[in-house]
């Protein structure tokens, strides 16, 4: 598991995995509690961050997924779209 950034770190760089991970290392050290409020405000506000990070990564997947279902399915007419993975930021 990773570990809970200390310096707000843009959370647009971060892969869903990382976003993921960080976001239960979060959760995993609001729930156990010994943070102070301003540490616990902080943490939660990363937490948000990264579950709205984790958000974009999953309707991005979907859209893909939807587009994929929505392509022909002639084999001759070629590949329905690309095969590289997208950032949901470029959507």
């Amino acid at each position: 598991m990773g570990t809970v950034a200390t310096t707000p770190l843009d959370v647009s760089a971060l892969t869903y995995e990382q976003a993921r991970d960080e976001l239960v290392a979060v959760v995993s050290r609001l729930e156990t509690g010994g943070e102070t409020l301003e540490g616990s405000l902080a943490l939660w506000e990363r937490g948000e961050a990264l579950a709205a990070r984790c958000q974009e990564w999953l309707d991005g997947a979907r859209r893909r997924l939807d587009a994929a279902r929505a392509a022909p399915t002639d084999p001759a007419a070629g590949p329905a779209h690309d095969t590289e993975p997208r950032d949901p930021e470029d959507d």
